[in-house]
Order: C-alpha cells, then structure tokens, then sequence
C-alpha cells in the first residue's frame, strides 16, 4: 500500500511540474556581426581569466577595477558595460550596470564611472559597484562592454532586464573581461 501511495504522489509531483515548467530568465538577441568585432575590454589590474586583486572585492576596498577601452567602432553613440557572476548560487549576480557611456572614453578609473554615464540597479537592488563577495570556490567576474548605435532612454537605476531590451537591435561591437575570484 505505501508504494502505491508513493507511485501515486510521485506520478502527481511529475505531471504538476509538467504543467507548470519554471520560468527562464528572457533571453535578449544581440545583433551585431562578431566576424567583424574590433573592440577591446581590459585591465592594467588583472589578465583574462585570471584572479581580481583583492583591493577590487570585498576583502579589499571594495572599489571597481581599471578598466580600458579601444577598437570601438566609428558608428557608436554610447557604451554600456554589465559586470556579473554567472556563478552565484540563486542564478547570474549583477555587479555594476553602467550607460550612456562617451564611445570616445578610453579608460574607466578605479572606483569611478565615466562623466555623464548613468548606473543602474544591481541584483543587489542598489547602484554603483558591487564588489565580488563569493561564498564560497571560485567565481567568474563577466565585464561586458556594448558598442551601441544610440543613446539609451532609461532612467537612473533601471536594472538588467530594463538594459537588455534597451540594447535590443542596437549593438555594434562586444569585448568582454573575465576576472576570477575566490576568497580567501
């Protein structure tokens, strides 16, 4: 009889989660022709795929990296950059979203954003830079920048969702910088 039951509430637990899949975060296009990407995303404080200064987290100063910038195409307006961990345990983390950024800057200064860029609201529901705080093994740091045909109409502290369909239909160019980090 108790295997009955369980048989029963397995088969109840299984067509209930057929019939109500999760949600899946939407998934933006962005159009932009990779075979002729150009742009460059890097940083006089860490290399690809290789571990962030702790003066950049929060066992450290808790302040954004330098970053720099070249290779961006002629046709762009503005840039946008998106920092987040695709490692964090309840899904991706974002850590700073910035907009509107001058496509002539070639540099963004530590713990600075460059004149005139707006921020946006991280998954930590505040603006600016969050610095990585992972709980626990190493975590990858995503900086991905965005060329853009135009100037974004998003008011301050709009969040991920609000940029990504904003960007939609409006890239040019995509560099991205990877950092690591695992406190220690």
């Amino acid at each position: 009889m108790k295997s009955k039951i369980f048989i029963l509430i397995f088969l109840l637990i299984f067509l209930v989660s057929c019939a109500y899949p999760p949600k899946k975060a939407p998934v933006y296009q962005m159009n932009f022709n990779s075979n002729n990407t150009s742009m460059k995303l890097y940083s006089s404080a860490f290399e690809q795929n290789k571990n962030l200064p702790d003066k950049y987290t929060c066992d450290g100063q808790g302040i954004n990296p330098p970053l720099e910038i070249s290779g961006v195409p002629a046709g762009a307006k503005s840039l946008a950059l998106i920092v987040e961990d695709p490692d964090a345990v309840r899904g991706t983390f974002i850590h700073w979203l910035v907009w509107n950024i001058d496509p002539k800057t070639a540099s963004i200064t530590v713990g600075s954003i460059p004149t005139g860029a707006i921020q946006g609201t991280t998954s930590a529901g505040k603006t600016g830079y969050v610095a990585p705080c992972p709980p626990s093994g190493t975590h990858r740091y995503i900086f991905k920048l965005y060329a853009l045909d135009t100037m974004l109409d998003l008011t301050p502290n709009a969040g991920r969702d609000n940029l990504d369909q904003a960007m939609q239909g409006h890239t040019l160019d995509y560099a991205e910088l990877i950092g690591l980090y695992q406190r220690k």
